[in-house]
């Protein structure tokens, strides 16, 4: 199972074989500051419209 970071429905980091594999790559690649932490309610505080979801191949980003 591969994960990648997508900001709303496109994607644009690399993939990685966990969630926080694809956190990583994607402060190593200077799409985000910090890696999200969870709030107060167990939620995780995330900039608007980034998400780790799951991907079916290690296709590459889609270009903007």
């Amino acid at each position: 199972m591969l994960y990648a970071l997508f900001d709303h429905d496109r994607r644009i980091g690399e993939s990685a074989s966990t969630e926080l594999g694809a956190w990583e790559n994607a402060l190593r690649a200077g799409l985000i500051s910090d890696i999200p932490v969870a709030d107060e309610q167990g939620g995780q505080v995330l900039p608007p419209g980034l998400r780790v979801k799951r991907v079916d191949e290690k296709s590459p980003p889609r270009p903007e």
